[in-house]
């Protein structure tokens, strides 16, 4: 009871956002029950009985379509596949990312009493990312494609990247989202009007989780390399260079990037 009455949400307790504290579910279940409960004991019952755990919120943008969502999961990546499959070509699930010398923070074991501290520099240094999966046509084998480069990943590296698995592979659907950097590029366009086995498609606006390659991101960046503090910007490189080989040469974890879209057919392929 004390679960539905709090896992239904805090707005209706006015709160100022969603987080749920042992304090705050005490409060609630003083209110609805007429009960004082010490929030340890609060905690207790919301872990051991409930088995509740602690839990980061997923973010989901207000200016997201999710009809179109729907719709593009739907139809517009079933008719993806199959003309990619007609075509014979790989597809291709391109992004870009950055990696900051600030490094990103996660929870450790240490003894009790004893915070670890990370000494770190306050800079806003960054090394800028393009990564692709791609997905083989017959084999449904996937593979990692990746840049690094010490700036702003501009028009002339976006077409140089593209030049590579198109080489190597042959004809390719590359499916990234609606960023600066893509088709309407003056000089993207003008490398793709000259090659007709590169078809590109659109994800649909605010919807990252569609994107194998922010599974490459997230492990990476929160993953292997949480809590990294780096010396400087070549330290930093050396570290992410490291970690996206082995992603590379993980086949059954970039399946699992693949299967965690949950995009129709991905999970059967992969």
């Amino acid at each position: 009871m004390v679960g539905g009455v709090v896992g239904a949400g805090g707005q209706g307790y006015r709160w100022d956002n969603e987080l749920r504290t042992a304090a705050r579910v005490a409060t609630v279940i003083a209110r609805h029950f007429g009960r004082i409960c010490h929030p340890e004991h609060v905690r207790k019952i919301l872990t051991h009985r409930l088995r509740w755990t602690s839990r980061k919120p997923r973010r989901h943008a207000r200016e997201r379509n999710d009809n179109e969502v729907e719709r593009w999961v739907g139809d517009e990546f079933p008719r993806i596949v199959r003309e990619a499959f007609a075509r014979k070509a790989h597809l291709v699930f391109l992004d870009e990312s950055g990696f900051v010398l600030t490094p990103t923070v996660r929870r450790t074991l240490a003894p009790r009493g004893r915070t670890p501290v990370l000494a770190a520099w306050d800079r806003r240094d960054r090394l800028s990312a393009i990564g692709a999966i791609t997905l083989s046509p017959v084999t449904a084998h996937p593979n990692l494609f990746f840049s690094l480069f010490p700036h702003h990943v501009h028009a002339e590296q976006v077409v140089a990247f593209l030049a590579d698995p198109h080489r190597r592979l042959g004809p390719l659907t590359v499916v990234w989202d609606r960023g600066p950097i893509d088709d309407k590029s003056k000089l993207v366009r003008a490398w793709l009007a000259t090659h007709p086995g590169v078809v590109t498609e659109k994800f649909p606006a605010y919807a990252p989780t569609l994107d194998p390659d922010e599974g490459v991101w997230g492990w990476t960046k929160s993953g292997r390399l949480a809590n990294l503090a780096a010396h400087d910007t070549d330290e930093l490189w050396d570290h992410v260079i490291d970690e996206l080989v082995t992603a590379k040469h993980s086949p059954d974890l970039l399946r699992g990037f693949l299967r965690q879209t949950k995009l129709p057919g991905l999970a059967l392929a992969a």
